[in-house]
């Protein structure tokens, strides 16, 4: 067992995943060796949210995954031979449930575990890979914790430092650069106010948090205060129903028309929630279909809209996911540690261009976009300004 180096936002940015026993898996009677043919098929479990708040993101990586193992077995649901079995498990975002269904699908001889929209869930399902030593490869959930939590545990989509450091590009230079963090006063907000602290903080920033109490619903005496603050840019991190209240007073007080002002693009169903902001704000992205321009992102949309589904913010992680199972199972035949090998250091071709696994933490290393919203007709659409190069953002 390598010693491996953790990431410094693990402490601030996410609980401890919950601890849970389990009994090791017992060998699958049709697992074969990485010396061998390879078993006659693998049996691969799934657990991410199908009912619960993340039951949208949910339906993004399950559409997306299906298209991705079609397009990574040419149809055949096949790697060399070896059928791959999929069997499905709802967490309703519920890091209990996940484990509970963990230890079942462990206990039934399942040696690979794929999903997970909450990082919660996925910080506990991690936990469960590692005490019983099977592969776990997370999706959208994006707590830098999961990296390099284990040696079992690998990522299909971005992280939380990646979208901080894409924030950090809509600056020239960073060294010497006031950022003002414009959150609200709970976890999720303190937790963004420490990733750039860590990251943009690191790279000579002075970061001064403006954070808002949940409760409050006048946000012009906030919005004074970043002005007043005089910031070379704002770093807007935001959720729930006052949402559209805030953006409006920021508008309003002038900031947008002043400062620069950055927050995350999320899925399209939150395009048209900024109202008079929209067409103000500069959005880092992790992806929309008309992001990146390859053959890959071509294929997977063609695949979704056959299903009758659409490209969006975590089709990627998806689609990446079934790559990496593909690869995993081709090159591990079933056998774990063969996985855990073939897995670490892969580049392969996904939706939003060249993903490399990095060997030493599994961290997915991958490009990250800047974008901005435009009207169209009654309603908002994503428009690329730059694609942020995978090192430039490298966690």
């Amino acid at each position: 067992m390598r010693v491996t180096k953790k990431l410094l936002l693990g402490s601030v940015l996410v609980t401890a995943a919950l601890v849970m026993s389990a009994c090791a898996p017992q060998p699958d009677a049709g697992a074969g060796d990485a010396g061998d043919a390879g078993p006659s098929e693998v049996r691969v479990g799934v657990i991410t949210s199908e009912t619960g708040p993340l039951a949208g993101y949910g339906k993004q990586y399950l559409d997306a995954f299906a298209a991705g193992l079609d397009y990574a077995t040419d149809g055949t649901g096949e790697v060399d031979g070896t059928k791959i079995v999929i069997e499905n498990r709802d967490d309703a975002g519920d890091p209990d449930t996940a484990v509970t269904a963990a230890k079942e699908l462990i206990g039934d001889g399942v040696n690979i575990l794929m999903g997970s929209a909450s990082s919660g869930v996925a910080l506990a399902v991690a936990e469960q890979a590692a005490q019983n030593k099977v592969l776990f490869i997370s999706g959208p959930a994006a707590a830098d914790a999961i990296t390099d939590i284990n040696d079992y545990t690998f990522r299909s989509g971005r992280q939380s430092a990646q979208d901080v450091a894409t924030a950090g590009t809509f600056l020239d230079d960073i060294e010497g650069k006031k950022i003002a963090v414009f959150a609200q006063n709970n976890a999720f907000g303190q937790g963004n106010v420490a990733a750039v602290e860590a990251i943009l903080g690191g790279k000579g920033a002075t970061v001064e948090p403006v954070l808002v109490a949940e409760d409050v619903t006048e946000f012009t005496p906030f919005a004074q205060q970043v002005l007043s603050a005089q910031p070379d840019l704002v770093f807007v991190a935001w959720a729930g129903a006052t949402s559209g209240a805030m953006w409006q007073a920021m508008s309003q007080q002038g900031v947008l028309d002043d400062i620069p002002v950055v927050t995350g693009l999320g899925d399209s169903a939150t395009f048209g929630a900024y109202g008079v902001a929209s067409e103000k704000i500069n959005f880092l992205n992790h992806y929309f279909g008309g992001a990146p321009d390859n053959e890959v992102n071509t294929a997977m949309i063609a695949a979704l809209e056959k299903a009758g589904a659409e490209p969006d913010l975590f089709s990627p992680d998806g689609f990446n996911a079934a790559i990496m199972l593909v690869q995993a199972v081709k090159e591990g035949k079933g056998d774990v540690d063969a996985m855990v090998a073939a897995l670490e250091g892969f580049e392969f071709e996904g939706p939003k261009g060249t993903n490399t696994v990095r060997a030493e933490d599994h961290a997915l290393l991958q490009d990250m976009y800047q974008a901005k919203l435009v009207a169209d007709g009654d309603t908002f659409a994503p428009e690329l300004v730059a694609t942020v190069p995978a090192a430039d953002v490298a966690p």
